[in-house]
């Protein structure tokens, strides 16, 4: 199964209201097969960090269904 993980930029009444109160009017969301996951983030660089460690764990959660299909 393949899995699409990518950053998405919120401008604007998309921000969340915590960050639009530290006077925040852009935002990243990590979105795994279109849907968010996670919380927003203030920079890209954060967003990227988090869509990284989600592409490791999709990865490493893919290559352990395939040992236990070839134990099987």
């Amino acid at each position: 199964m393949s899995n699409q993980v990518d950053v998405a930029v919120m401008i604007g009444s998309g921000v969340p209201k915590g960050l639009r109160a530290l006077g925040k009017k852009v935002c990243w969301v990590v979105l795994v097969n279109g849907e968010q996951r996670g919380t927003a983030f203030s920079s890209r660089l954060e967003a990227e960090e988090c869509r990284a460690a989600w592409l490791a764990q999709l990865s490493a959660n893919h290559c352990a269904m395939q040992v236990r299909a070839q134990r099987a």
